[in-house]
């Protein structure tokens, strides 16, 4: 078996970035260049490539510099990444949440598609934040690859980094592993964790909400993130190509009538691909919802509440936002479903209902708030769809229910 060295001792402290090539070495070439050849060649015959470790960091730089924020310390550098609280927190608590990429990840490699996932992972951490009132500061990402593709790499750090971009917050570290014999050539698997800060006083909950109070939502781009594993066992059943155009296959599932009221709803999908529909990047929610709650502040009101809906969809999600004793009413006649969910719900055998409890249904994010504030909240967020009302759990029967407003 190969002694494989420890990086810690053959490597010197440089200027040189966290984010690290797969055997663990830093990432200016000239730290590993340090390396005897049989040193790198023991690495070799482990699977694992430093150079091609050591080119995706060079790749990823420019992207990475692009998310900074004024609250980062110190450069592209060091053991970890480092950021203070900006200025003006009192009590300031910092929130933090971790996901992943899920299967979704699946149909990227199938693609060989490395731009938009990690736009979705940002999605799925930065909006979980932002459910608790929290502003997104930084954010760390790991990839874990079967073989490492320098050029693949950089470009789901590129994607991370546009989502860093949207939100507003510092790419602050991150890390890339190679792990052969453990995962094959050609797959991969990401994770990322955001921290953002919120004042103490204004933390959300789930505790805000009374009895009475609207819940609007913000329409979503697609699947978003979850349910691919649905997903994916639909496509392989069916053996439905990736690269099959988008309205033919609405045409061979759903009819021609189907295909013609799906595009007319989402015209944008007339030219894609079934590959680039399920690949559609997850709408990111977190800068809208800080700008919304701060125009509800400047109106006199707040927001009492923010669900982030993922897995479990809406029934799954909606409740977080609310007090135990209180449930949703929600009426799916006010938002349209997307077509792709349609179009994996009719291929699958699964009922309407379901749909909502197994993708998102077309609404990404909730948000809760006073009768009073409706107008408000409309006035600065137009997309935003009254779509449900909050009563007592023991006027609905259940913590989440589905029918026409009591409000109406």
């Amino acid at each position: 078996m190969a002694n494989i060295p420890s990086p810690c001792r053959t490597t010197r402290r440089a200027a040189s970035s966290c984010w690290k090539s797969p055997s663990g070495f830093r990432a200016e070439a000239a730290v590993s260049d340090e390396l005897r050849p049989s040193e790198r060649q023991a690495y070799a015959v482990a699977g694992v490539d430093v150079a091609a470790g050591e080119r995706a960091v060079e790749l990823m730089r420019e992207a990475v510099e692009s998310t900074r924020r004024p609250e980062v310390v110190g450069g592209i550098g060091g053991f970890a990444g480092a950021v203070a609280i900006p200025a003006g927190y009192r009590e300031p608590l910092i929130v933090s949440s971790t996901d992943g990429g899920g299967t979704k990840t699946a149909i990227a490699a199938a693609l060989r598609r490395w731009d938009t996932i990690g736009i979705d992972l940002v999605a799925m951490c930065a909006d979980d934040v932002v459910c608790s009132g929290a502003e997104p500061l930084a954010f760390l990402d790991y990839i874990a690859v079967g073989r490492l593709e320098p050029e693949a790499v950089a470009e789901l750090v590129a994607g991370v980094a546009a989502g860093g971009r949207e939100v507003g917050c510092a790419l602050v570290g991150g890390e890339t592993a190679e792990h052969p014999g453990l995962m094959e050539a050609g797959t991969f698997d990401l994770a990322g964790t955001c921290l953002g800060v919120v004042e103490r006083e204004d933390l959300l909950g789930g505790s805000g909400a009374g009895a009475g109070a609207l819940i609007f939502g913000l329409p979503s781009s697609g699947l978003h993130a979850n349910g691919y594993s649905l997903v994916r066992t639909v496509i392989e059943e069916y053996a439905i190509p990736l690269g099959r155009p988008y309205q033919e296959q609405l045409s061979l599932t759903l009819g021609d009538a189907g295909r013609d009221a799906a595009l007319a709803a989402e015209p944008g999908l007339a030219m894609a691909t079934v590959g680039d529909v399920l690949l559609t990047p997850t709408r990111i929610y977190a800068k809208r919802v800080l700008e919304v709650r701060g125009a509800l502040r400047d109106a006199g009101f707040d927001l009492l509440g923010a669900a982030h809906v993922t897995g479990g969809g809406l029934p799954g999600n909606v409740p977080r936002a609310l007090p135990a004793e209180l449930g949703a009413r929600l009426d799916p006649l006010r938002w349209p479903m997307p077509s792709v969910m349609w179009l994996v719900g009719a291929l699958a055998g699964i009922e309407e209902r379901e749909l909502r409890a197994t993708f998102n249904g077309g609404i990404g994010m909730v948000l809760v708030v006073a009768p009073e504030a409706a107008s408000a909240l409309t006035a600065a967020a137009p997309e935003a769809i009254l779509i449900g009302e909050v009563a007592t759990v023991a006027e609905l029967g259940g913590r989440y229910v589905e029918g026409r407003l009591v409000a109406e």
